[in-house]
């Protein structure tokens, strides 16, 4: 038995040394972690360790005989594909009053998932991280500072936003559901549970009761996407103007769905609080978005094997940049201004003052995207100039960032293009019709720009590594040729001994005030439709090409997305912001 065991340790190091590390990545998940823990046996095995063949062998037959038993990444899968389809299904039937689905309806089954999720949370807490090797490595990437405060702060604006829903709903309780008050109460309460989970556990690479561990990330997963659907449904029906094409009437159609008119509440400050709330919805929106991008590397991450000392710490320094960062606040300052006008007359239902705020909305939104497109052109031509190697290592994190970076930024190419379609369909004439077709292609020469500009410098060796790599080389050149300062060169790139930290070159100074710009720039633009601005419904063009409910569709689908997009781009602009 002992030769058959260690016949089959020769086979499989054979076998597993013929792939690269990239060439495993490929295959399944569970021959993923084989071939990083026999590649673990093999440095265990060499003379500078003093452990056993026999101990080596006994290890290789246990993750051998895991890597057969891998169903926890389908079932897992399976159990996160029909919640969500489920919760599709229930909150968009919730959204409309034709159905016999009523937002209680889903306020029940959303309770139920938080529920469950808490329990699964407590369990691993208290009983899986507990015990002896659970969690024997950590992810250095998963869970930077700049995600978990981000996670905390939009906890707390979420709980507040909770409180507000709360006190609405006691001052209906005489003549509505008790379910409207226990389900802010219940996710006021996940809140705590979940933002303590994520802060603690987030760098787990979980290797005990892998299968049940999938599973419960997967329902945290899901059950935080169902959120966000809910709360970018009733957020978007809430924000949604439909004018009719004669500019005669405008209504809302959130709050004829919501608002019962034979129950009236009990205090006077229910409608001072309901529309607080509303203000809160868009940090609730990105919270249920940060937990679940955590969520999902904590998944990708169950069972991985990862170097500790793989992830190099940087520091944030906002000294390095100036022009930048002032532009940017320029820029903010600028667009909160012309926000608060749009909102302000587009509130007062006047055709003089609504064309007048478009305008000035367009004009804004043309110029922002304008000078966001020249400054990511100075951002790839120094990328061109200043060549660092793209790192190769495994990193779920980053694989996740780019994901989320395109597939959010479809939603805004969505939207662009439609609209384009739309002008140039009906051949409209007028400045706002030419403000509109401009601000659509300019978009998406922004957003194209963009992606690549963030994709390309997070898949760039940061710095400080190369420069310490240069370090490490030339510090044995030295002592090997003492007689001679070694400097390196090469035809694409140079790394001197005499660079510092405090004192960038120009190129990497150029790229800082590139990002800081971009994060600002970026900052404003999620700041605008976010908190109300809707210029899709308020220019009518686009709603007589494709009629209302098309459009409506369109816009309501497309635009959650595009919002996420400009959140994420600010984090994955800060991160490049860091590393360069």
């Amino acid at each position: 038995m002992k030769t058959v065991a260690r016949q089959m340790f020769r086979t499989c190091n054979k076998l597993f040394s013929r792939k690269t590390l990239n060439d495993v990545v490929e295959a399944h998940p569970s021959i993923i972690e084989t071939a990083a823990q026999i590649d673990n046996i093999q440095h265990l095995t060499s003379p500078s360790h003093n452990t056993s063949v026999r101990d080596s062998i006994h290890h290789m037959e246990a993750v051998m005989e895991r890597a057969h038993h891998g169903g926890g990444w389908l079932l897992s899968g399976i159990i996160c594909i029909n919640i969500l389809i489920l919760g599709c299904a229930l909150v968009s039937g919730s959204a409309f009053n034709s159905v016999a689905i009523t937002a209680v309806h889903r306020q029940i089954f959303l309770i139920i998932l938080l529920l469950l999720t808490m329990s699964w949370m407590l369990f691993y807490t208290v009983f899986t991280s507990r015990k002896d090797e659970a969690v024997s490595f950590k992810d250095g990437h998963a869970g930077p500072a700049w995600l978990r405060a981000g996670l905390l702060l939009f906890g707390l604006l979420s709980l507040i936003m909770d409180i507000f829903k709360i006190a609405t709903a006691v001052g209906y309780l005489h003549c509505d559901s008790a379910v409207k008050v226990a389900f802010p109460v219940v996710q006021a309460v996940f809140l705590f549970v979940q933002t303590y989970f994520l802060w603690i556990h987030v760098k787990d690479c979980v290797q005990l009761h892998t299968n049940f561990t999938r599973c419960g990330l997967t329902l945290t997963l899901s059950t935080n996407l169902v959120v966000w659907m809910a709360a970018v449904t009733e957020e978007s029906l809430h924000q949604t103007d439909i004018p009719d094409l004669n500019y005669n009437v405008s209504q809302k159609m959130y709050r004829a769905s919501f608002v019962n008119k034979k129950c009236n509440c009990s205090y006077s400050a229910c409608y001072t609080f309901k529309e607080a709330s509303y203000y809160l919805y868009p940090f609730n929106i990105e919270y249920s978005l940060f937990a679940s991008a955590m969520a999902y590397v904590m998944w990708k991450n169950v069972g991985r094997l990862v170097d500790d000392h793989s992830h190099h710490k940087v520091k944030f320094r906002i000294k390095d940049a100036c022009l930048g960062p002032l532009t940017g606040v320029l820029l903010v300052v600028a667009g909160l201004a012309t926000f608060i006008v749009y909102e302000v007359d587009i509130e007062t239902g006047d055709v003089k003052k609504t064309d007048k705020a478009l305008l000035i909305h367009f004009i804004m939104n043309i110029v922002i995207v304008s000078m966001m497109s020249l400054s990511t052109v100075i951002g790839c031509i120094i990328y061109r100039l200043d060549y660092r190697e793209h790192v190769s290592e495994k990193n779920p994190t980053r694989s996740l960032d780019v994901g989320l970076l395109v597939g959010a930024s479809l939603g805004q190419f969505i939207i662009s293009y439609f609209t384009i379609v739309a002008v140039v369909a009906t051949e409209a004439r007028g400045y706002l019709n030419a403000l509109n077709l401009t601000w659509a292609l300019l978009t998406v020469l922004q957003l194209g720009l963009q992606n690549y500009f963030i994709i390309e410098g997070l898949h760039r060796e940061p710095f400080h590594v190369m420069q310490e790599a240069a370090l490490h080389t030339n510090s044995h050149a030295f002592q090997e040729h003492p007689e001679i300062i070694i400097v390196q060169e090469s035809h694409k790139s140079s790394y001197f001994l005499t660079s510092s930290r405090d004192k960038p070159s120009w190129k990497r100074r150029v790229l800082k005030e590139v990002c800081a710009f971009l994060l600002l720039a970026n900052i404003i633009l999620w700041i605008m439709p976010a908190f109300g601005a809707r210029p899709q419904f308020d220019h009518p063009i686009e709603i007589k090409f494709y009629k209302v409910s098309m459009w409506t569709a369109i816009v309501n689908i497309g635009l959650p997305f595009g919002i996420f997009y400009r959140m994420h781009s600010v984090a994955s602009l800060f991160e490049v912001y860091v590393i360069s």
